[in-house]
């Protein structure tokens, strides 16, 4: 697993992807800090690397990276991390336009063609 702080190549999100998944990278974006960790089998393992590395639960959000996609079709919301219904938020996605965009947003800047 890895923290992307500055940004990470497009061709590195593929070969997580083909070590892991085939076809797409579990990510968790940290919307607060405009940072993301990705890599991780699990998406409650890279909420647990950002939190330890001061992160706060409120701002993570657990997304999945097709790296061959389109870009507005790269970022899929869906994990279990995202089920917080005291935030409003009922699903395993991302219930809030708002919130989609800021994350597509961070990680459009941080994923480098």
């Amino acid at each position: 697993m890895t923290i992307v702080r500055d940004r990470i190549a497009l061709a590195e999100l593929k070969n997580l992807a083909n070590q892991m998944f085939g076809d797409y990278v579990k990510a968790v974006v940290d919307i607060g800090r405009g940072i993301m960790a990705v890599g991780g089998e699990l998406h409650a393992d890279e909420e647990a690397l950002l939190l330890e590395d001061g992160s706060e639960q409120k701002d993570l959000w657990g997304i999945n990276i097709h790296p061959d996609a389109a870009p507005e079709h790269r970022v899929e919301f869906d994990s279990v991390i995202n089920l917080r219904p005291c935030h409003d938020n009922r699903t395993r996605g991302v219930d809030s336009p708002e919130l989609r965009q800021r994350i597509i947003a961070l990680v459009n800047q941080l994923v480098a063609p």
